[in-house]
């Protein structure tokens, strides 16, 4: 699949900015909604841009820091330039590159880079998830001695219900997320509304044997704002609804 290869090459190059970027006491600045930037954000986001421009000039990009022809587009490249940019920008190494292309709002084909590991997560749709070329499956096991990664704001209660689950958040979902995919983790809660976030996690996870809905169980277009996620290996999924609900 051409895709594949294209989104690939893209997130290698994307993954040497950042490389080549990172490291502690990071320069950055600071979005209206209380967000950090860096200069590696934008920059890698320009580069998703001017490549599709390049190779797939019909095709729209939406990005975390900049689009390009984001609306009435049936090919849209969904891209976040940092997923973890919290992390990235303090020394740590939990960010990845995210990049899914998206038709007619469904994900059809997921890249997720871990350049610090070196690490390419791929998906797409009906041909399976795999890490570097090898394919991977979600954990099936239940809220038991299982590692959730979950909002902040909620850790307390879950552990009084849950005391044997490790809930934790690493500030990048993109990271939380391929954690799910490659059974690391059984479930991951995203509760913004940037499909940047969740959009090559989509085919990833669900590619793997996992399942992805919006925080309410629902199904929903990746070409716009989103209603959170809710990010599982399936088997935890219903339960997992019934505690947000």
């Amino acid at each position: 699949m051409q895709y594949k290869s294209f989104a690939i090459d893209l997130a290698k190059q994307a993954g040497k900015i950042m490389k080549a970027n990172f490291g502690a006491g990071m320069e950055k600045t600071w979005k209206k909604d209380h967000s950090p930037v860096t200069k590696t954000d934008i920059a890698i986001n320009k580069l998703v841009i001017n490549q599709v421009k390049k190779h797939y000039p019909t095709h729209g990009v939406l990005g975390e820091e900049a689009s390009y022809k984001a609306s009435g587009r049936e090919y849209l490249w969904v891209c976040d330039p940092v997923d973890g940019t919290v992390p990235f920008s303090h020394g740590i190494p939990t960010f990845v590159f995210s990049l899914a292309l998206v038709r007619g709002g469904k994900p059809i084909l997921g890249v997720i880079y871990d350049t610090i590991l070196d690490k390419m997560y791929t998906g797409v749709l009906g041909r399976g998830a795999f890490l570097n070329g090898r394919k991977i499956r979600v954990k099936s096991a239940g809220l038991i001695d299982a590692i959730g990664f979950w909002d902040v704001k909620t850790v307390g209660k879950l552990n009084k219900k849950y005391p044997r689950v490790f809930w934790l958040n690493l500030y990048s979902i993109g990271y939380e997320g391929i954690s799910v995919a490659s059974g690391n983790a059984v479930c991951a809660l995203y509760d913004y509304h940037f499909a940047h976030d969740i959009a090559a996690l989509k085919v990833i996870v669900e590619e793997a044997g996992g399942k992805v809905t919006d925080k309410n169980g629902k199904e929903q277009r990746y070409d716009g704002r989103i209603n959170g996620a809710l990010i599982s290996n399936g088997k935890v999924h219903k339960e997992l609804l019934k505690m947000i609900r």
